[in-house]
């Protein structure tokens, strides 16, 4: 019976860090695929990042992670998404070149010393005296090891769906896996059915984009990794709304539709809808957004992003023909859903290891996330910790106030979830503290201990951080009087009188100054390059945010074991949503603790509870 330190199952986004960082890390890795040619495929939107999963890819990054590299190799558009707010909630994010992207996750996995990248089946775990020591693939073959990832994706007892139409499948034109799900429940896991989907492709040259709002990406694209020395737009994306005569098209045909017709008994993500599901939940929008996206930078094919369906293929030709700009499309694939089993992630712990099962550890969509980064997060994690528990070493588990993917972690294994997740700013109390730019800064000494970031590296960004210090204690420490010299350079730079002595991080505080123009001209800030004036400064204008929260998180801290009264009725509390009136009401949490772990709270409704519980106390 073959064997390896640590088997990983599945070759997607989260199977990919996963298998990775263990070789990296220096372990034995057997990587089992399906297909050796479906490695890092992006099956759905080929893009990586956005508002939230962006700052998962930069933490990925800053551990040593491998998908913010990858995107920067193969990205053809970048952009900075939500950059009307501050900048601890900017989205980084580039469309990809789907095929460039897998040939490289594809190259990085097969280059690395100790990992093997096998072709199979896996239908079954083997399970000595309550713990995995192995799998079982289709063709008989027992392959052993000391630790065992799952990264199955949507393929475990995987259903697509288009229309009455329904068939066997992972993803398309690919086969499912049946017998693990069993051998996942004999075990005593207990399953759950989600489904996703994805939208219709189009052949670009039936398209009349130039009838359509060009969408360009930033003037100055930033790179995700610390591996790369810049990036570059090469194409713009288009913009397109849906018109009236769509909703009526769908409206007559809803019958037809397997989400809505009983077929499909799997929980769609609530933040990313078909088409059909919009219709239905929001009736008073007349139009919807659609995004068409080059999924390869010299392909034919046109992703149509918030044109998700499982429509049939005849009402999916209408109402896309219905849309302006593509009145003659061609359709190189219908849009389908994907029914799937996933595991109740309860049942796993923070580490990622099971709780029944020692030595099996499950990641990625089969514990019920929504999108490549959360995926490739959790391979991450899983990866390490699989490797460090075969070593008898601590376990790596970032909590909520140091990375999103903390809030990942304790959200999924700490909270009941009966959806796909997925990651957005407003699930991190923390946020303020958590943006993109100060990724590596929070978690760069961590992937270097851990023995993923290269000790040069760790140095060349401890030197950059030490810079951005005494930058801004320059800037803290300046000194300007309203001499008349003083008044007119301050008037030239920033744009602003200056009435009474101030430094220069007091004015960049102030809302009236264009603080990139003024960064550019200070002395205090020659020596670092734009991104690092760019987090400078951020920093100094969010310092009373900051501040604020920072009394914040300790005032939650000191509420969080007081007991909430049995009989609070959460509608009394002005500001919580109806969906978390519900949940409270629902659950009735004893205090603070129990009401953060309530499916659907969130930190602002978290803040009206506890601002409540300060003024009234448990007797109120």
């Amino acid at each position: 019976m073959a064997g390896a330190d640590l088997i990983v199952v599945g070759a997607g986004h989260a199977g990919c860090e996963a298998a990775a960082a263990a070789a990296r890390l220096g372990a034995s890795v057997a990587l089992v695929t399906l297909h050796r040619g479906t490695v890092g495929q992006m099956p759905c939107n080929p893009a990586i990042g956005g508002i939230g999963k962006g700052h998962l890819v930069a933490e990925i990054d800053a551990l040593g992670g491998l998908q913010g590299w990858a995107a920067d190799r193969a990205g053809i558009q970048f952009k900075v998404l939500n950059r009307s707010r501050g900048p601890a909630v900017w989205g980084p994010r580039a469309q990809c070149d789907k095929t460039a992207y897998a040939r490289h996750l594809r190259r990085v996995v097969e280059g690395l010393r100790g990992l093997s990248l096998l072709e199979g089946e896996t239908v079954g775990l083997l399970v000595d005296d309550g713990r995995v020591v192995g799998v079982r693939l289709a063709d008989g073959e027992r392959l052993s090891a000391g630790a065992v990832v799952l990264t199955t994706g949507t393929f475990l007892g995987g259903v697509l769906h288009t229309g009455e139409e329904r068939r066997p499948g992972g993803r398309f034109g690919e086969r499912p896996s049946t017998e693990l799900g069993r051998d996942l429940a004999a075990l005593g896991f207990e399953l759950r059915r989600f489904k996703t989907g994805t939208p219709p492709r189009l052949h670009r040259a039936s398209l009349a984009l130039e009838r359509l709002e060009a969408q360009e990406g930033d003037p100055e694209p930033r790179p995700f990794s610390w591996r790369s020395r810049g990036v570059a737009n090469r194409t713009p994306c288009w913009l397109s709304r849906t018109p009236p005569a769509v909703r009526a098209i769908i409206e007559d045909n809803l019958h037809r539709s397997p989400l809505f017709s009983g077929r499909i008994e799997g929980v769609g993500p609530r933040y990313c809808p078909s088409i059909e599901d919009k219709v239905v939940r929001f009736p008073h929008h007349e139009t919807h957004t659609v995004f068409l996206e080059p999924e390869e930078l010299a392909g034919d094919s046109i992703y149509l992003n918030g044109l998700s369906t499982s429509l049939p293929a005849d009402v999916q030709e209408a109402v896309v023909r219905a849309v302006p700009g593509l009145e003659r499309a061609v359709f190189l694939r219908y849009g389908y859903a994907v029914e799937y089993d996933v595991v109740a992630p309860r049942q796993v712990a923070p580490t990622l290891e099971s709780r029944g099962v020692p030595g099996l550890f499950i990641a990625g969509q089969l514990l019920g996330t929504s999108g490549y980064e959360e995926a490739a997060a959790l391979g991450l994690v899983a990866g390490i910790n699989a490797v460090r528990g075969l070593r008898g070493e601590e376990a790596f588990v970032p909590d909520r106030a140091q990375a999103y993917l903390g809030v990942l972690l304790d959200d999924l294994c700490g909270r009941e979830h009966r959806e796909p997740y997925r990651m957005f700013t407003s699930r991190a109390e923390h946020r303020l503290l958590l943006g993109v730019d100060t990724a590596r800064e929070r978690l760069m000494a961590t992937g270097w201990r851990l023995g993923l970031v290269p000790e040069r590296v760790f140095h060349v960004e401890q030197r950059r951080a030490e810079r951005r210090r005494r930058a801004r204690a320059a800037l803290e420490a300046s000194r300007l009087n309203p001499d008349a010299a003083t008044r007119q350079r301050v008037l030239a730079v920033a744009g602003v009188e200056l009435a009474a002595p101030a430094s220069w991080a007091q004015l960049l505080r102030r809302c009236d100054v264009d603080t990139e123009r003024v960064a550019a001209e200070l002395d205090e800030l020659a020596g670092l390059d734009p991104d690092e004036r760019r987090v400078v400064v951020g920093l100094l204008r969010y310092d009373g945010y900051l501040g604020r929260h920072e009394r914040e998180r300790e005032r939650l801290r000191r509420l969080r074991d007081v007991p909430l009264p049995a009989e609070l009725d959460p509608r009394r509390l002005p500001g919580l949503s109806r969906e978390v009136v519900e949940a409270l009401a629902r659950e009735r949490p004893r205090s603070l603790a129990e009401a953060e772990r309530v499916p659907g709270m969130t930190p602002a409704a978290l803040a009206i509870v506890a601002g409540w519980l300060a003024r009234e106390g448990p007797g109120g």
